[in-house]
């Protein structure tokens, strides 16, 4: 933290080593979050967030990020404190858009986060997978919010090892030590040999952290782009960080997200997540219907594959787009 971030750490009181980032989300909302309490989301988001708030006894409130560029509205964000808002969540960069916050959006966010006394709590897993040059910056580097931020990330995706289940939370010692014994009251301790792994891989030379932006997941982000691209989706977003592409659907496409996603499955056997469910605000909006999500952290066989089988499905219809 010290290296990456400037940010001053005690190892024996700040840090809370879990079973993955999401035991450790988990046990943060869980540390601090209290019957009828609010916490606030950015809108799409991470599927296992309300989950977690709910079964704390907290009220997920959603600010929604305006597409197609996924902007942070500051009025719109700042009227959603209230009396009640105990805690927000921050991903970044964000899953399933792609985007990276800014340092002004950060300091929006903190500024709201000092004036109503709330804690920011994050999910950084994605910290060092960013592109065309973008940088990740913690919320807890801030003046005032190291204090009132809780950080939670994982080995998983930098080292590709989700399996491990090796997360951590980064808080002030009071709520590390919280942290600490939910984690030993739910899963007692995280895999030991995994740990000792954690310390291998976090001492890597700078050099395999610009290798898997620049020339492994960079590349395959660009290779994804092209494909939707060349088949009529409506990427106008490139995503700035993180393994995910969230694609619009052809304009003229008359499938739903859902619909979509169940033809792409049993016609060429390609899987995607339809983007409604990442959705939780109004669902009115017509383009939470209109969204798929591309994970593109795979072989470079399985994207030649996947390219093939949706070059092969849209040659069968002479179209191309799927449209019915």
């Amino acid at each position: 933290m010290k290296k990456t971030h400037g940010l001053d750490v005690n190892p024996l009181t700040d840090i809370a080593i879990c079973c993955g980032q999401s035991e450790a989300f988990a046990a943060a909302i869980f540390s601090i979050i209290n019957q009828g309490d609010e916490v606030l989301l950015f809108d799409p988001c991470y599927e296992t967030y309300e989950g977690c708030i709910t079964l704390a006894g907290g009220i997920p409130v959603y600010v929604a990020l305006e597409p197609p560029q996924w902007t942070l509205d500051p009025e719109k964000l700042m009227r959603s404190f209230t009396s009640r808002t105990k805690a927000i969540v921050l991903n970044s960069p964000h899953n399933p858009t792609g985007k990276v916050f800014s340092r002004d959006e950060l300091e929006i966010i903190a500024e709201g986060c000092r004036r109503w006394d709330c804690v920011a709590i994050t999910d950084e897993v994605y910290e060092y997978i960013t592109y065309d040059n973008q940088k990740h910056e913690t919320i807890a580097k801030l003046p005032g919010m190291q204090e009132r931020t809780i950080i939670t990330s994982s080995l998983s995706k930098t080292f590709s090892v989700t399996g491990w289940r090796i997360g951590w939370a980064i808080a002030p010692a009071s709520a590390a030590s919280a942290i600490q014994n939910i984690h030993i009251r739910i899963t007692d301790s995280a895999p030991a040999p995994f740990q000792e792994a954690a310390l291998t891989a976090l001492r890597s030379p700078i050099e395999y952290f610009e290798t898997l932006r620049g020339q492994v997941y960079e590349l395959k982000r660009d290779f994804c782009m092209k494909l939707l691209g060349s088949v009529g989706f409506r990427i106008q977003f490139k995503p700035q960080g993180s393994l995910f592409l969230f694609a619009e659907l052809p304009k003229d496409c008359l499938l739903s997200d859902v619909e979509y996603v169940e033809e792409l499955i049993q016609q060429a056997g390609v899987v995607v997540v339809p983007g409604r469910g990442f959705f939780h605000g109004n669902e009115s909006c017509k383009y939470q219907k209109r969204y798929i999500r591309v994970a593109f952290c795979k072989s470079e066989a399985t994207l030649n594959a996947a390219a093939q089988k949706f070059g092969e499905l849209i040659n069968a219809k002479a179209c191309p787009k799927i449209v019915y």
